[in-house]
């Protein structure tokens, strides 16, 4: 039996107007609407907060991550929480931006045995450490990340995208909210030139 989520999607044209066009937006670049954009937006303040704070960690410019290195923070610490949402968008993601289409089924199994830099396994070790026990963290973890080139702003990053995407897969997870098809071959294989 398929899975199906516990809240049915609202209807696009019965959003808020700035609603609406942001998802749109986002529309018209995946090609579809991604499904997180429409179970959220039955609560739409509590939308524009998600999006808002999303939009600051996973688009700040100023941070030295790339948006692949974001997404395999994403990846790997959702594997952990069971978010099959998760998992399946943002490994897309991951696939499409390092441009490495076996790279996310890797990070989501075992991100220790994945094909990543010494430095992008620092990052995904701390970041499981904030996920499953950021009560430990110590300063021997920022001595460890900064060995790797990673400044003070950079560990925030880190650690605020994994407690963010922590409350996003458990409202994902207890919500039944299903990853669309689209994001299944996203990435894996190449785009038709036509």
């Amino acid at each position: 039996m398929a899975a199906t989520a516990r809240y049915p999607l609202p209807d696009l044209k019965s959003l808020p107007e700035d609603i609406q066009a942001r998802i749109a937006q986002v529309q018209e670049k995946a090609g579809f609407i991604p499904n997180v954009f429409l179970a959220f937006a039955r609560r739409p303040a509590e939308w524009r907060a998600f999006f808002a704070y999303h939009d600051a960690l996973m688009e700040r410019e100023e941070s030295s991550l790339s948006k692949a290195e974001r997404e395999m923070i994403v990846t790997v610490t959702s594997a952990h929480n069971e978010c099959l949402y998760c998992v399946v968008a943002h490994g897309a993601l991951v696939r499409i931006y390092d441009k490495a289409p076996m790279l996310a089924d890797q990070l989501a199994v075992n991100y220790r045995k994945a094909n990543i830099s010494a430095r992008q396994r620092a990052m995904l070790d701390f970041a499981m450490k904030v996920c499953t026990r950021s009560q430990e963290v110590d300063d021997a973890d920022f001595e460890a990340l900064q060995a790797h080139g990673f400044d003070d702003e950079d560990i925030w990053d880190i650690a605020a995208i994994t407690a963010f995407f922590g409350l996003s897969n458990r409202m994902a997870s207890f919500a039944g909210m299903q990853p669309n098809e689209e994001f299944y071959l996203m990435g894996r294989i190449p785009r038709s030139k036509a």
